[in-house]
């Protein structure tokens, strides 16, 4: 059955970071820029802080955010949620996930988990909120990636870059069961368009990836041209720095 994660009919757009054209990344006004252009999901960063509370931010340390090289994994909540930005939105604070979820119900949240004491701050924050039928939590690590879904297995999947590695292989074998087994129980498929000079979304392998889940999104995607062209192709999801060029191609394809 599908995660109810993927409810209602796709493409659909992943706004990376939110929309920070004029907002600082991962920060309460990136993301209501996002949904109000008519994203449906908000793809972001967690991280812990020292005391265990997860914090929505891509990078170990706070250079891209005020300039400092504070690292978040050594700072307690108290003072991390105090700080303000001094980049495109001056005075944007750091967003703790539970905030997050309970400031935006409406939305589904893709939740890159990008250390591994962010494991358990992200799943205390996700059932703290209930939110585990609208968050996929991903990461590129596998042992972080199982771990988080331990712990909340509620919440939709995604792939990491070893399953990526073995469902390719299976494909270029033709084997059915090693892409089964490296995708078991992954609701998306979460890949840039190349790597490696391979193209990752051929039609042999966009066809291999949607027998075994339900949907292949794919990142990060800011031209208008591609994005149509990758929609075209049966790509179901796009990641992008520019929801709100991305939402206007999908309404152009008459999809609302």
């Amino acid at each position: 059955m599908q995660h109810p994660y993927l409810d209602g009919a796709p493409p659909r757009v992943l706004a990376h970071r939110g929309l920070a054209l004029r907002a600082t990344e991962n920060t309460t006004e990136a993301f209501r820029a996002a949904l109000d252009v008519g994203a449906t999901h908000i793809e972001t960063d967690a991280r812990a802080s020292r005391d265990g509370r997860a914090v929505l931010w891509h990078d170990a340390t706070l250079q891209g955010f005020d300039g400092s090289d504070r690292s978040l994994a050594g700072s307690p909540i108290a003072e991390l949620t105090r700080l303000t930005s001094t980049g495109r939105t001056p005075g944007a604070l750091l967003l703790p996930l539970d905030e997050a979820l309970d400031a935006f119900p409406q939305a589904r949240f893709n939740i890159d988990v990008k250390s591994a004491d962010a494991v358990d701050a992200v799943a205390a924050a996700v059932r703290r909120t209930n939110a585990q039928r609208r968050v996929l939590v991903t990461s590129f690590s596998a042992r972080r990636l199982q771990l988080t879904a331990t712990l909340i297995p509620e919440a939709a999947r995604g792939a990491a870059s070893s399953a990526i590695a073995a469902a390719l292989v299976g494909v270029s074998l033709r084997s059915r069961g090693m892409l089964h087994r490296a995708l078991r129980g992954v609701s998306a498929v979460q890949i840039p368009e190349r790597a490696a000079r391979i193209d990752l979304l051929s039609p042999t392998r966009l066809r291999a990836f949607h027998r075994h889940v339900p949907e292949v999104h794919v990142w990060t995607i800011n031209d208008p041209s591609k994005m149509a062209e990758l929609l075209e192709r049966g790509v179901d999801g796009l990641v992008t720095d520019r929801a709100d060029l991305a939402v206007e191609v999908v309404r152009s394809r008459g999809n609302v």
